[in-house]
Parts: structure tokens; sequence; C-alpha cells
């Protein structure tokens, strides 16, 4: 028995060290200076933003497109259908905005079962420049977005990606959401990419044209069930790596109910599973749930009442400071929520092994969607596909 508890003892610290570094991680990598390696030149960019329908703020995240900060660049939207309702919203943006160049792609690329990546082949296509962004339409991009994205290419990059951060949630289970997004999976993505080893999350992703050319177009990005594990799978075979600017683009969250964060959830760590499965496993211990077992289990075995409280304090404070210092919602109701988070993590990662395939906009993308795979045992996690 004594043994027994020993290895709790050592299991809850260790817990808790890697929660700690990762937190510390996260935290120096938001604050670091640019490098002064980084690319000082400040070419054309072709930034692509895909469309489907209506979403939660579209108008303001797609305004922010016009309103960069940089000398040339040009926009194209992507729509798959002629009668898609955002393509008036577009419209009416471009001619608000006569100074920028900007235009409206219509029509669908099947070139994989990624409905996104269909709708974005023709504007890669398209693109005048060289350097090409993909960006989700319902993130804001500030207007430092391209000269950021700039600043994180360092000599060896690949690609800039960024995560999004939940911002301006409404009601306790869109603070869920944030709490998955934000101080559990940006967390970890800081936390790898300050050590060296970034991945790529679809939101963001800033590419050379040249290199995606050599490894087979645009296209190569349907090789697996989301273009972010592709994304990160091309750039490691090329010898690159992924970069991430210190701070992540803001996604408005809006309203959410439970089946929607949890199905989402489901589908994002199925993808982690399919893609990257050994970073995966260790995801069912990520949380706080099982040190907070073992901890009550030392409790009823002797050991002193503080322990629990200790431990919760100490995880949930990081979070909580890291939090303050991205500007992350962090008032008490998402605190409730990161404990939530913790305690759904274990049936959340029971539910990812329950087939190999999810619903996407009203697609079901299966691995049989898959054409080919890339390198599946390059060692990048991908948390957030």
């Amino acid at each position: 028995m004594g043994l027994v508890l020993t290895g709790l003892v050592v299991f809850v610290l260790l817990c808790l060290a890697v929660q700690l570094v990762g937190t510390a991680l996260a935290w120096s990598a938001m604050i670091v200076p640019p490098r002064p390696d980084a690319r000082r030149d400040r070419p054309g960019i072709t930034v692509i933003r895909p469309v489907c329908g209506l979403e939660n703020n579209l108008e303001e995240t797609l305004t922010t497109t016009f309103l960069a900060d940089y000398p040339e660049f040009e926009l194209i939207f992507c729509a798959a259908l002629p009668d898609d309702p955002a393509i008036p919203l577009v419209s009416r943006l471009i001619a608000a905005h006569p100074a920028v160049p900007a235009r409206i792609l219509v029509g669908d690329d099947r070139v994989s079962g990624n409905p996104k990546l269909n709708n974005c082949v023709k504007g890669w296509h398209a693109a005048r420049y060289d350097l090409i962004l993909l960006a989700d339409s319902n993130v804001l991009l500030p207007p430092d977005c391209l000269n950021r994205l700039m600043a994180a290419w360092t000599p060896g990059t690949g690609l800039v990606s960024s995560p999004p951060i939940g911002v301006r949630p409404i009601g306790f289970w869109a603070r869920l959401e944030c709490a998955f997004l934000n101080t559990f999976q940006a967390r970890w993505q800081l936390a790898t990419s300050r050590l060296g080893n970034g991945f790529a999350q679809g939101k963001i992703l800033f590419w050379p044209r040249d290199l995606l050319t050599q490894a087979g177009g645009i296209e190569v990005l349907g090789r697996e069930m989301a273009e972010d594990v592709a994304s990160t799978k091309v750039v490691r075979a090329a010898g690159l790596h992924v970069r991430l600017p210190g701070r992540f683009f803001a996604q408005p969250i809006g309203v959410r109910s439970f089946d929607a964060v949890w199905s989402r959830q489901v589908r994002w760590a199925r993808v982690r599973r399919l893609g990257f499965l050994l970073y995966f496993l260790p995801e069912l211990i990520a949380g706080a749930a099982f040190p907070t077992l073992a901890s009550l289990i030392l409790i009823a075995s002797g050991h002193p009442l503080w322990v629990l409280p200790a431990l919760l304090i100490l995880w949930y404070g990081a979070e909580y400071l890291l939090a303050r210092v991205g500007d992350w919602p962090h008032k008490p109701a998402d605190i409730a929520a990161w404990v939530l988070r913790d305690a759904l993590l274990p049936p959340l990662w029971i539910a990812s092994w329950a087939g190999s395939s999810f619903e996407w906009r009203g697609n079901i993308m299966t691995t049989d969607d898959i054409p080919g795979d890339l390198a599946e045992d390059d060692p990048t996690p991908s948390h957030g596909a």
C-alpha cells in the first residue's frame, strides 16, 4: 500500500510540474521579442478567405481583412456556390473599400473530401503573389496581422500558422469553448512552439507558394482528415519548421450550446488521433481530473486535507495568470469552465475512438476521403485541428 501511495504522490507532482512548465513556456512564447533574423522585406501577399453562409460576426471579421497595414496585398474571397448568402455581403465590403484590390471567386474544385480546401483551390491558383495567407472567415485579422506573420518568418521556416483565441463568449457554454481553445489548446501550442516544435492550425496558414508546389500543389493538403495535419507533415517532410506568432488572432465566439461544443471537440480530438496518435495518447491525463482523483485518494489514506486545494490553486492559478497575460477571458465563470473542461477531457478522449469519421458543415468526412498519407510517423502534434 505504501508503494501505491508513493506512486500517487509522484504522479500528482509530475502532472503539476508538466502543467506549470507548459504554462510557463506558453507565457514566455507570448512575450518573447521579435527575433533579429526574421524577414525584414515586405513582398506582396495574397489573402484568401473562404466563405460559406452568414456566420457569427461575419461582417466584422471580413471587414478586418481590408484594414491591413501592409504595403502591398490583395484579397480573394472564395465561395463554393453562386447562391451563397455571404456573397452579397462580400460584394458590399469590396465596394466600400475601393482602394484594396479584392475579388470574389465562385466554384467548387473537388480535389479532396475537405470542403474548405476544395473552396480554396481556385483562390490559390489565381493568387497574384507568392506568399499566400489562407485565413478562415471567422477570425479577426488586426491591422498588423501581415506584419506579425512576416516577423515570425525566421530562417528554416516553411509555414507560419496561428490557432484561434476565443473572445467575447456569450453564456457559459461559449466560455467552455474558450476554455478548450485558449488555456488548453493554444497554451500547449505555444509551449511546443517555444521548444521549436510548432505545428499548423487551419485557421491561419501563411504559405510560400513554392513549398506546396514542390510537394504536389495545394491538393496535397487533402491527404489527411484536416488541412492543418497535412500542412504540418508537408513542412516537416521538407526539413522546415512551422512557426507561430507570439500572440494569436482572435475569434469571436458568441453563443454556443453544449452539444455544439462537445461535437466540435470530439471532431478535433478524432482528427488529432488519426493524424498524430503518439501525441494524442497523453491527452487522456492532460487535465486536472486524474491528479485531482489521486489527491482525493491520498487524503482518504491519511494525507493532509490541504493537498487538494494546493493542487487546484497552483494548477488553475497558472492558467489564470496566462489568461491575464494573453488578455483571454478569465472571469470566475471562465475558471469554472476550465474545471469542467478538464472533467470532460477523459470522456472526450474515449469518444474520439468511436469511429474514424466526423461531420463538418453538413459533410461527412471519413478516412475513405484521404487519397494517401504523408509520413505517418512524423513527430508533430496537432491540437485543435
